[in-house]
């Protein structure tokens, strides 16, 4: 009896046992899906601030907040005097410059517009005083309003000279040499391919809408004559953004980025064998998409800045392949400016030490930002340092590189070494890596050596957040044009775009810019040093769009006094 009690004892213990188990892995289950929950939901909020809400990541700490303390020896007490004086300096030069300014606007209409005269008639009641008669016009008080006038095309007819002998026509005919042309005939001048690449490629007009444009200027063209003559002008700028790529490379700094662009694979023709060796892999992607009876594929814009010469140059990929940029950079030593793509390590380690890979701060701080909500304390202490790296960025943007690297290694490393304790902290080291807030973690450490490299470069910015806003201009473009009809197509949109957002880099009016470089390509110009924007404005002031230039500093200065301002305040 005993025995059978016992075995029914233990029976009991073993299935308490599976059933305590069962409640464990049932517990387990139930915080996995509650993190799975908040990071759905964090998910949910970023795509919610992402469509909807000011898309701003500025960050002002709460004054309840604690604060950084790096003690107070000597070298702490003359750099936070330093950066009071700094902020003080910049208020009061802001306002004496401010002042300067405040002179009444001036509303006159610019002088060399053209002008043409309306008088006015008088009634007949004014025409004559009652008392002495007819009056008599003494002058006029003129009122002038702008208007405009449509664009017009017109024809120009060239008279091309035949001449013969009159008295031996056996001599035949001879004919002046014709003017090169963009096109067979000479039939479209330059300024009709710089209206439809400015249109295209700076204003995001697809060719249909153009063809509504010039329909309403009196000329309806077919859809592809205007794609013939935008080939026939990417043709001839190709030699030109080949020169452009060389001189980003020659650079010691690029920043990069990418963003999709849908290339349409369907009955398209594979690349042929070409000296360009991105056709190799492009004939194997659209090959095996069309073997999957695929219509399109996601390929990818790549654009390049250099960092010391305004120039932008992109280019086409049909994926995301690290085959891209190590092609584009093949050759470049110096610093690559780039996000955490793992395509751009290989780059980095194929180069045999020529590269080194920078990563973006802005990027790191980014990822911070949108998880503070799962640890405000935290996040708060790494916002607030990142704050302190971008006001010494600020105070350094107008020194020369030798002065702002001083500065750097004098004040932002003491802050990154701060950042460095923290991140190995028993708190943030006890952060599950799956939350959002572990993964920022797990980004800042992974990427840490990267995010210093700027500390050791005078020239190198910060962050790479210029690079990244030259993807708008492909994102405005894509939203409007849709899709690229074909490899061939994409090559010729990136050397159309690197000539126009070159130029738009360097505040020319455009149309004025590619019409002049057209003009002297198709006249046999070879030094191609001269035609590019920074070297061309230098002849033609006149170019110039002075008024973009000043909403810039204006917008620079306003937000440099602000931060001076925080940090007066904050010292006081």
């Amino acid at each position: 009896m005993l025995s059978e009690h016992a075995r029914v004892i233990a029976g009991k213990d073993r299935e308490l046992a599976g059933k305590d188990s069962l409640i464990e892995q049932q517990a387990q289950r139930l915080e996995e899906q509650k993190a799975e929950i908040s990071k759905l939901q964090a998910e949910r909020d970023a795509a919610l601030q992402l469509a909807f809400r000011k898309k701003i990541e500025r960050y002002l700490p709460d004054s309840k907040q604690f604060i950084i303390d790096f003690g107070d020896t000597p070298d702490i007490v003359d750099a936070a005097e330093g950066i009071a004086d700094a902020a003080l300096e910049t208020i009061d030069g802001y306002e004496r410059r401010k002042q300067a300014k405040a002179k009444p606007r001036s509303e006159q209409l610019p002088a060399h517009l053209p002008r043409y005269e309306v008088k006015l008639d008088v009634t007949e009641d004014q025409k004559t005083c009652a008392e002495h008669g007819e009056r008599q016009v003494i002058g006029y008080d003129w009122q002038e309003t702008l208007e405009v006038v449509p664009p017009k095309l017109i024809v120009r007819r060239t008279g091309i000279p035949k001449l013969a002998c009159p008295k031996s026509p056996e001599c035949g005919v001879v004919e002046a040499p014709r003017p090169s042309g963009l096109v067979e005939g000479n039939r479209y001048g330059t300024s009709v391919a710089a209206e439809i690449m400015v249109a295209k490629y700076a204003y995001h007009l697809p060719v249909y809408r153009q063809q509504d444009l010039f329909a309403s200027h009196g000329w309806t063209p077919a859809r592809s004559t205007l794609l013939n003559v935008l080939e026939a002008a990417a043709h001839l700028i190709r030699p030109l953004v080949a020169h452009l790529r060389e001189v980003v490379r020659a650079g010691p700094i690029i920043g990069t980025d990418d963003t999709t662009v849908t290339l349409v694979v369907k009955d398209s023709p594979l690349p042929g064998d070409d000296d360009n060796p991105k056709n190799v892999r492009a004939r194997e992607v659209i090959a095996a998409a069309q073997a999957e009876s695929r219509g399109s594929i996601t390929a990818r814009m790549w654009v390049y800045r250099s960092i010391t010469a305004p120039i932008n140059v992109f280019d086409f990929t049909v994926s995301r392949h690290r085959d891209g940029p190590e092609i584009f950079l093949d050759g470049f030593s110096g610093s690559l400016m780039a996000d955490c793509y793992t395509g751009y390590d290989s780059v980095e380690t194929k180069s045999d030490g020529r590269i080194i890979r920078a990563a973006c701060v802005a990027h790191a701080r980014r990822k911070v930002f949108e998880s503070r909500g799962n640890s405000p304390v935290h996040a708060s202490m790494l916002l607030s340092m990142f704050r302190q790296l971008y006001d010494i960025e600020d105070r350094a943007k107008a020194f020369a590189p030798d002065d702002r690297l001083a500065l750097r290694r004098a004040e932002s490393r003491l802050i990154w070494e701060q950042m460095r304790e923290y991140l190995a902290s028993e708190p943030l080291m006890n952060v599950m890596p799956k939350e959002l807030f572990g993964q920022a973690l797990t980004y800042l450490r992974n990427q840490f050596d990267h995010l210093l490299v700027y500390l050791d470069d005078g020239l190198m910015p910060i962050d790479n957040n210029e690079t990244e806003q030259l993807m708008k201009q492909v994102a405005l473009g894509r939203k409007n044009w849709m899709f690229i009809g074909s490899v061939a197509a994409g090559y010729r949109a990136a050397d159309l775009m690197s000539l126009v957002s070159s130029a738009h880099r360097n505040d020319l009016d455009i149309f004025v810019y590619v019409q002049d470089v057209l003009d002297r390509l198709l006249a046999g110009e070879t030094n191609y040093d001269v035609l590019r924007p920074d070297v061309w404005k230098q002849t033609h002031p006149e170019a110039i769009r002075i008024y973009r230039t000043e909403e810039r500093q204006a917008r620079a200065d306003a937000k440099a006094v602000k931060r001076a301002r925080r940090r007066v305040a904050k010292r006081g």
